[in-house]
């Protein structure tokens, strides 16, 4: 097996791969210690049966420079196959700002094929490509050199089995129509919107009991300092202080260094120095926040008169139209998005798109009594009405 570290190697094999339909992509990378991941390989593979069409690639290497790879991720004319590909996304964007295009996710792929929700790869290599796969070498750091034998192997078997798996995909998207299905479910993965984080929007992620406008402008100050502070840093939010911390801090709202120190849940390092100061600091911003410039939750559902029986009814209906269509019903609708429906919201992700055909036009048509539900023996059956 071939280890580029080179850009003069990497831009070779770069374009010899513009010259096929679709290379397979997968990353190893560290998250452990850094607010950023950090990128410690990268696997290709162009189409083939064996391993001579695959490489790694050492990002690590010095003098390396990845804008061959990324030339290769704007060429349109090939597409670029990951599976679970969020992570790897991520990485790539914060570095460069680019999207591969066009990209296939055989996680989701396989999700409206009907092999269930968030499919691990080795599910996938085990039932499409029947073999096995050997995950011992799935913990490890990959930042430290040289790598082992047994870590290539491991690493390179998840860009040549996906080979199989995306041809096998591909082709069953293609016989059912589903390709189009897929295409929706990848706009939010090539979104920026999905990998920047603002530290004025950071609050939004944080879980609380309250949802008192004051309470939430000291979460949303704690919060914001929280994020800028491991972005400068390059550590992870919870190395500051995690979220049970963060809720305890905006509830108690210390106003000095003692009243800091008797907090329950700070970690040692936060209760001095620079955190300390960000946090007393961060808690008067919140305090003192206007009125009128204080967080507003979303109520828009806490009054929804909700029909428990039409409820019900969009329970029974999902599980026999996702069964009917080999589709995982949580891929389709959550539970919250059946009740929105049952008290006559219409703007949910049930009833747009794709999951419309598979599952919202009969949705509505059962909430305006076009349609009937019946039993039959352990099916269900949908009965037209005058």
């Amino acid at each position: 097996m071939k280890t580029l570290t080179t850009t003069a190697e990497l831009a070779a094999f770069c374009t010899e791969a513009a010259g096929h339909d679709y290379v397979t992509v997968d990353t190893e990378f560290l998250r452990e210690r850094t607010y950023y991941s950090k990128l410690c390989l990268i696997q290709l593979a162009m189409p083939g049966t064996d391993d001579s069409t695959a490489v790694l690639v050492d990002p690590l290497a010095e003098g390396l420079s990845l804008e061959p790879l990324y030339a290769l991720f704007r060429d349109t004319s090939v597409v670029k196959v990951f599976h679970a590909a969020r992570q790897d996304l991520e990485i790539f964007y914060v570095d460069a700002q680019v999207f591969p295009e066009p990209l296939f996710d055989t996680q989701v792929a396989a999700m409206v094929c009907g092999f269930g929700e968030q499919v691990g790869y080795e599910t996938l290599v085990r039932r499409i490509a029947k073999k096995p796969l050997d995950k011992t070498s799935r913990f490890t750091d990959w930042s430290r050199r040289p790598l082992t034998a047994a870590q290539k192997t491991y690493a390179l078997a998840d860009v040549t089995h996906l080979r199989e798996i995306y041809e096998f995909l591909a082709a069953k998207l293609e016989e059912t129509g589903r390709s189009r299905w897929v295409q929706e479910e990848l706009k939010v993965l090539t979104s920026p919107d999905t990998y920047i984080v603002t530290p004025e929007e950071a609050w939004r992620r944080v879980k609380t009991r309250t949802n008192s406008p004051k309470f939430l402008a000291v979460v949303r100050e704690l919060a914001g300092f929280r994020e800028r502070h491991a972005q400068e840093r390059n550590i992870p939010r919870n190395r500051v202080y995690k979220d049970d911390a963060l809720v305890e801090l905006a509830s108690n709202k210390p106003k000095n260094a003692e009243e800091l120190g008797r907090a329950r849940l700070l970690l040692r390092e936060a209760r001095r120095g620079d955190i300390a100061e960000g946090i007393l600091n961060a808690v008067a911003d919140g305090v003192n926040c206007p009125p009128d410039k204080m967080p507003q939750p979303d109520r828009s559902r806490e009054k929804l008169q909700v029909n428990p029986a039409l409820a019900d009814l969009l329970r029974v209906l999902l599980k026999a139209k996702t069964e009917s269509a080999g589709v995982a019903a949580k891929l389709i609708a959550p539970a919250s998005e059946l009740d929105a429906i049952a008290a006559g919201l219409r703007d949910v992700a049930a009833l747009q798109g794709w999951r419309k055909e598979v599952f919202g036009a009969d949705a509505l048509r059962l909430c305006e009594g076009k349609i009937a539900l019946a039993a039959d023996g352990s099916d269900v059956r949908i009965i037209a009405l005058d």
